[in-house]
Order: C-alpha cells, then sequence, then structure tokens
C-alpha cells in the first residue's frame, strides 16, 4: 500500500560519471556512516545503462543501502526494479501510468511532473510521492525546459494530495529558499556526487530547507509546533 507520508528527507539521484575512483559501494558507506536513519531514499537513475548493467548496479547499491534502510527505488525500469528486489520504482511524468504500475508493484512508486496541473491531479492511492521541478537551473534538467522557480513549487506543494519533493539545481546555496514551500523532502546529484564530504553537504541542504522545530507534514504540508528532524 502507498505510504501515509515520505519516507525520506534527501532523495540522492545516481550519475555513475560522477562516482569517482573507487567502487560506489563505498562512497554510499561513508555517506550513510554520516547520517541519520531515515533520511535519505536513492534513485538508480542510468537511462542508458544496458538492462543487465543496470540491473547489477541496481542490486550493488541495494546491497549496501538495505542493511541501513535506505529505499531504492529504479527510475523508469519496472522489470528492473522486480528483478533487483528494489524498493520501488520512480516513473517518468511520459512513462507508464500510476494506475497500470501500483496493481502489480507494491512497493514506493515517484513520479516525476513538472506543472502544478500534474501535479494536483495526482491520485494518492496510486502514487506515493511526486518530484517537482526543476525548479532552480541545473545542465541535467535543462531538457525539462526553463527552472519553474520556488513560487511554482510553492503552489504544487499546496495543491498535492502526495508529499511532493523539490528537484533541479538544489544545493547549500539554494536550499534556503525552499523555506515554507510545504515541500516534504529535496532532491539532488551533482551537489552530492561531487562533494568532497557528501554527508556534510546533505545535512546541509536539509539545515538550510528545512526549519527546526518544524518540518513537512504527512502529505507535504507543514507540521503545527514540534516534530522529530531526521538529520543533525
Amino acid at each position: 500500500m502507498p505510504s501515509p507520508g515520505c519516507p525520506f528527507r534527501f532523495y540522492l539521484i545516481t550519475d555513475r560519471r560522477l562516482f569517482g575512483p573507487g567502487p560506489v559501494e563505498a562512497r554510499l558507506e561513508a555517506l550513510f556512516r554520516g547520517l541519520p536513519a531515515g533520511t535519505m531514499a536513492i534513485q538508480v537513475r542510468e537511462k542508458d545503462l544496458p538492462t543487465r548493467d543496470l540491473l547489477d548496479l541496481t542490486r550493488r547499491i541495494r546491497a549496501v543501502a538495505a542493511p541501513r534502510g535506505v529505499p531504492v527505488l529504479v527510475n523508469d525500469r519496472l522489470d528492473v526494479a522486480i528483478a533487483s528486489g528494489a524498493d520501488g520504482v520512480h516513473l517518468p511524468g511520459s512513462g507508464l501510468p500510476p494506475a497500470r504500475v501500483r496493481p502489480v508493484f507494491p512497493g514506493l512508486i515517484g513520479i516525476s511532473c513538472h506543472s502544478v496541473e500534474e501535479v494536483a491531479g495526482l491520485d494518492p492511492s496510486q502514487v506515493d510521492f511526486a518530484t517537482f521541478g526543476p525548479v532552480f537551473d541545473t545542465p541535467s534538467k535543462r531538457a525539462y525546459g526553463p527552472p519553474l522557480g520556488v513560487e511554482a513549487l510553492r503552489r504544487a506543494a499546496g495543491a498535492s494530495r502526495v508529499p511532493v519533493v523539490a528537484i533541479g539545481g538544489i544545493g547549500p546555496d539554494t536550499a534556503r529558499s525552499l523555506r515554507g514551500t510545504g515541500i516534504a523532502a529535496v532532491a539532488a546529484i551533482s551537489a552530492v556526487w561531487t562533494a568532497p564530504d557528501p554527508a556534510a553537504v546533505v545535512a546541509s541542504i536539509l539545515e538550510a530547507a528545512f526549519e527546526r522545530g518544524g518540518g513537512p507534514g504527512p502529505l507535504g504540508g507543514t507540521r503545527r509546533g514540534p516534530g522529530p528532524r531526521p538529520w543533525p
């Protein structure tokens, strides 16, 4: 069944070209050790990898993530998500309809949205969360058009019945602009993979994006009063 709220605060998306020297497992182990449980989920997004290589990479990442309780989702490829035992699948907006995926897949289902209208139309019985963006300019999202901006993100979070995850150009220098928008989590690629200390970058982004003493509610709205924080 769909989760009642977003099970993570930070959605790390892979780009193997940014992994750097050494096995990705070692980098992830170091990252997980530096963050509290419940902080992160990972999306394996390697669209140009052959199926067997994608399956192998997903299994390797999940072998490190599962003992730490970090959900692993596969972009687009429901078949690879099932074969690898991944925790979820992330659907492109033009991909498989969630209504066709939910009956055959009990895991997490995320979906990419690029307009307020798309987010507002999501059914929480079919989708667990939505990414919305690009919020800021970023090379990886330029194919989806110009940045949508913080105000559009705020409207999307307010209109959504599922948790909204901000994506696109998010780093320590832009994350503070996200405060008060009602988002449930943030997503990033290069800001983390290119950092000398990825755990410190994740912590700084979360500290900037979410105010102390409060945070996103189960459907992306802001809690009233104090609430637990899954980061230092």
